[in-house]
């Protein structure tokens, strides 16, 4: 039992690290400014998250901030960040290889949150998010109400919009949920900047094309 609970411990205090790096990268990738946005990874039934408030640059192995899916904090004494509620619900709505999630709060992707429904599907690694990407109707931040927007536009995928606020993705893995955050970041500055050209409208993918990429990337990156 003593070496099953240490097992354990030594698993999170890897999660935190890791943790720990993703969020100080969406500061250094410029997806958040200050202590905005937050990052959560799950181990087992516990969620480690970033807490309230605190720049991620003075965050060491002592921070650890973990919840367990109701929401009662069971390690640390930090408080959770505001958008737990967001967190959670993914984890409590989603299978348990559900592995991360990040929010940030980048620059392009916002801007579009504010003029469209929809992201255009100006290019084919929509598929990679499970299909074109949803904007949450507004909520005030850390409410309940948001949360419930987020899970109805990320049915069915891996990533939405939040209406002037940010974004939100997860994965497997931190790595994965990361990824798909810059992509989706990516995939918004690309719409801002063809729609921007006087006198000329995007050419956009359609249902179809999207389809074939999904087959597609179903194998990507595997081992034959």
């Amino acid at each position: 039992m003593a070496e099953e609970s240490r097992g354990v411990r030594e698993q999170e205090s890897r999660a935190w690290e890791a943790l720990v790096a993703t969020a100080r990268r969406t500061v250094a990738d410029g997806l958040v400014v200050g202590t905005s946005g937050n990052v959560s990874v799950r181990v087992g039934d516990t969620v480690l998250v970033t807490p309230s408030g605190i720049p991620y640059d003075r965050l060491t192995r002592h921070d650890v901030t973990g919840v367990d899916l109701t929401g009662r904090q069971v390690l640390g004494t930090l408080v959770p960040t505001s958008e737990l509620p967001m967190h959670l619900a993914v984890y409590r709505t989603t299978d348990a290889a559900v592995g991360a999630v990040v929010h940030t709060h980048a620059v392009h992707a916002t801007a579009v949150s504010t003029l469209v429904t929809e992201l255009p599907t100006v290019h084919y690694m929509t598929s990679a998010l499970g299909g074109p990407v949803r904007v949450a109707p507004y909520a005030t931040y850390g409410t309940e109400e948001l949360a419930e927007n987020m899970l109805r536009a990320l049915a069915d995928r891996s990533g939405c919009l939040l209406q002037n606020h940010g974004t939100i993705t997860y994965g497997t893995t931190l790595d994965q949920a990361y990824d798909r955050t810059a992509q989706l970041e990516w995939m918004c500055r690309l719409w801002l900047t063809a729609s921007s050209v006087p006198g000329l409208t995007p050419s956009l993918l359609t249902p179809e094309q999207l389809a074939e990429v999904g087959e597609k990337l179903r194998g990507y990156g595997r081992r034959r």
